[in-house]
């Protein structure tokens, strides 16, 4: 989570667009059966919730000041 705390608002929200199309990228392979590593999806998914969560507790305190 510190590496998302160092980074501006827009960095966080291009690193949300690829982590969500890797994710999309992920989920179509699995039918076709090309991924090995079957963690990479929950693992995508945390870092998704993660960043989503930092952008959150920056709109907060954006607000509150």
């Amino acid at each position: 989570m510190k590496k998302q705390d160092k980074q501006n608002i827009d960095d966080l929200q291009k690193m949300l667009a690829e982590k969500k199309s890797a994710l999309r990228a992920f989920r179509f392979g699995i039918s076709g059966s090309k991924s090995k590593n079957v963690k990479e999806g929950s693992n995508l998914k945390k870092d998704i919730a993660k960043v989503l969560t930092e952008l959150r507790k920056r709109e907060i305190q954006e607000n509150i000041q």
